[in-house]
């Protein structure tokens, strides 16, 4: 049945560094008295402040006025409800389109750059300017369909139904820089490993760090396309023993195929996605996860 409501654009949106240096230290005094023990000046985070609350501004004033609206923080992601024909609007970093996948179901994502001098925008890369456009081209009443990318996330889950979704990659291994210790199986290969963990990446994390391992170490193993359905594994600093190998250290993910993991950590095994270790699933001793291709999906609206 289709909803007589009229469209609603959720933005979202985090703290920028201003706002977190006055939550910490209540005051711009004494904000700019902690940023000059570091040799910066409070006038530089203030103006980026600016920058950014500016964009965001710009962007729910575009938002047409027969449009419902809701402005919702990244902390608040976990808890906010989203309604399957909402817009999904970001402005900041890149980080925040990530943060924003693994909670929508098919929405479409808008991401808006305040600034491409402050950011890269690879996957933010519209301008403040253009967000009238860009809702209405996203909306499924108008049947537009503008570009929009379907970007492949990784999942990592457990035997009792535990999953974690991520857009660029999951870490799995010790949370602290002792020994990861795994049997680790593909295909018809297995291999007993002490490492630094192990780096699952998506197509979108290629640019991340999976590249910045691939091309550490040079390795044969090919960096999927940001749209591939494929994913990229890689083990961090194997280490050759009697009883840990070094030989499946690297390789392709199949559509449809998995990456298997059964920790040999007594503590402190953990999987995590995106960088956010606060979000993890525990991996103790004889516990096992599956790493693949997500079903679900980031719908990126990208030209």
């Amino acid at each position: 049945m289709t909803s007589t409501l009229p469209p609603r654009a959720v933005v979202v949106t985090r703290p920028t560094e201003y706002e977190e240096l006055l939550h910490h230290h209540a005051t711009r005094a004494m904000a700019a008295f902690f940023l000059s023990t570091r040799g910066r000046r409070v006038e530089d985070v203030e103006e980026a402040h600016r920058v950014v609350r500016g964009a965001v501004d710009l962007v729910l004033g575009a938002i047409p006025l027969a449009w419902r609206r809701a402005l919702v923080a990244r902390s608040d992601l976990d808890r906010f409800l989203f309604e399957p024909e909402d817009v999904v609007v970001t402005v900041g970093q890149d980080g925040l389109v990530a943060n924003v996948a693994k909670y929508v179901k098919g929405q479409i994502v808008i991401g808006i750059n305040p600034s491409p001098a402050m950011y890269d925008g690879v996957l933010a890369r519209h301008r403040p300017r253009d967000t009238a456009d860009l809702v209405r081209a996203a909306t499924r009443e108008t049947g537009a369909r503008r570009g929009i990318e379907e970007r492949t996330m990784v999942e990592a889950a457990l035997p009792d139904g535990q999953r974690l979704l991520a857009l660029n990659e999951v870490y799995l291994g010790h949370r602290t820089h002792q020994s990861s210790r795994y049997v680790l199986s593909y295909g018809e290969a297995s291999e007993r490993h002490s490492s630094s963990g192990i780096v699952v990446a998506t197509g979108t994390g290629a640019t991340g760090w999976a590249r910045s391992i691939h091309g550490s170490r040079r390795s044969s193993a090919p960096l999927p396309a940001p749209t591939a359905e494929s994913l990229v594994f890689f083990v961090r600093e194997a280490f050759p023993s009697v009883k840990t190998g070094t030989t499946l250290v690297d390789g392709t993910v199949a559509h449809g195929a998995a990456l298997h993991v059964a920790s040999e950590m007594n503590e402190g095994g953990v999987v995590f996605g995106d960088g956010i270790e606060e979000d993890h699933l525990d991996l103790p001793y004889g516990q096992t996860v599956d790493v693949r291709a997500a079903n679900d999906r980031l719908r990126l609206l990208a030209a």
